[in-house]
């Protein structure tokens, strides 16, 4: 029996415990940063299949790192692993299904791995949904002795390609003069005047940018009274392009609406960033046509990645600028949403269950080649070095 094979044989033997751990996270939905019981539960599993655990890496106390090493020498390859849930809706994002699945695939290799050189990782990453755990882990150099870095995300069809757009956060807050708004109006300065202008000013860019840019806006601090000139006002943005260096000149942009505003009003105005910046998605066509061929191999259908589908962001955008990666897809529902009640549902049933192990298969299939093969992971990093040269 080939190694592949034996694989996929040990995946169908433990189904059952891969959907209780995916169900166990499901049923105890943590936010960013607070994750521990799932941690406990992935780091338990790996712990018991003979992995080396090492929690609290980059400084975040619900990051961890699962290493196995087969032969000396050979590829250092990463699994990731999401687990974070989104505020009354739980998973709603299938970080339950992106966890087990990248959990069971490294589990599955380590029963074939001994003959082999190289090194698996499994790398739990914290706070996918705007806390942006990998930037953080990136940063501090987790990535830094890893070959590539792979994971598989939930979706309403099965696609190895993926486009995500880069993201930068904007708060400005605006300082006025307050005064009677009826008594002496003339003796204030309204600094909500100067947030609603700023939205004005955007709306006026907007029929000067790329169709890809996205900018989009709330007022967090509006004033106390009507009848009081507002002193304090707090707008933020979030703006987002396909590409980093497209976005920069954006976010100079907005930035020049937000002071103009300030200049036409009087108000003061204070600039800065909210949170870490996310990068686009890069991922590598070599691994993307493993991972697809694998996919046909089991009988899944992969459908193709196109921007009309909707695009958000992903810290995973960040790893795949640094080691080459994937961000790749599998299907759980026919014209499912993510961030809904209905998708949530998905993750939690027969269809999530079905895509929890045919992607898990198809991951686990894919790291094989690259161990098998290291001839591969060269041409997927020579391909990386030319995309990062464009």
């Amino acid at each position: 029996m080939d190694l592949k094979s034996k694989v996929l044989e040990f995946i169908d033997a433990n189904q059952e415990e891969l959907k209780n751990i995916s169900d166990y996270i499901f049923d105890n939905p943590e936010l960013a940063f607070e994750e521990y019981k799932a941690v406990e539960i992935l780091t338990e599993k790996l712990k018991e299949n003979g992995f080396t655990i090492e929690k609290g890496i980059a400084g975040l106390p619900t990051a961890f790192k699962a290493e196995y090493r087969g032969e000396p020498g050979g590829p250092v390859v990463a699994l990731l692993a999401e687990y974070d849930a989104l505020p009354e809706i739980g998973h709603a994002c299938g970080h339950n299904l992106i966890a087990t699945i990248s959990v069971g695939a490294a589990i599955a290799i380590s029963k074939v791995l001994s003959p082999l050189p190289g090194t698996l990782v499994v790398l739990g990453t914290p706070a996918e949904e705007g806390g942006g755990g990998k930037v953080i882990m990136v940063e501090k150099g987790c990535f830094t002795d890893v070959d590539c870095a792979m994971i598989i995300h939930p979706a309403d069809q099965t696609m190895v390609d993926d486009i995500s757009l880069a993201n930068t956060n904007l708060v400005f807050t605006y300082h006025g003069k307050a005064a009677h708004a009826a008594a002496f109006p003339e003796k204030g300065i309204n600094a909500l005047d100067a947030a609603i202008l700023t939205f004005n000013n955007i709306n006026a860019l907007r029929g000067h940018l790329k169709d890809d840019v996205r900018i989009h806006g709330i007022i967090t601090k509006g004033g106390v009274a009507t009848n009081i000139v507002t002193e304090l006002a707090e707008a933020k943005f979030s703006v987002r392009a396909l590409k980093r260096k497209e976005l920069e000149p954006v976010v100079e942009k907005v930035c020049q609406c937000a002071k103009a505003a300030a200049l036409a009003t009087g108000a003061g105005l204070e600039i800065k960033t909210e949170g870490l910046d996310y990068d686009e998605i890069m991922n590598n066509k070599v691994l993307t046509s493993l991972l697809r061929e694998n996919y046909l191999q089991l009988g899944e259908f992969v459908g193709e990645r196109t921007i009309e589908q909707g695009l958000g962001s992903t810290d995973m955008g960040n790893v795949t600028q640094v080691v080459p990666g994937f961000q790749s897809y599998i299907g759980i529902g026919k014209d499912l949403v993510t961030h809904t009640l209905e998708f949530a549902q998905s993750c939690k049933g027969p269809a999530g269950y079905q895509g929890l192990i045919t992607a898990t298969k198809a991951l686990a299939m894919t790291v094989l080649d690259l161990l098998v093969n290291p001839d591969l992971l060269k041409e997927a990093k020579e391909e990386f070095r030319k995309t990062k040269e464009e």
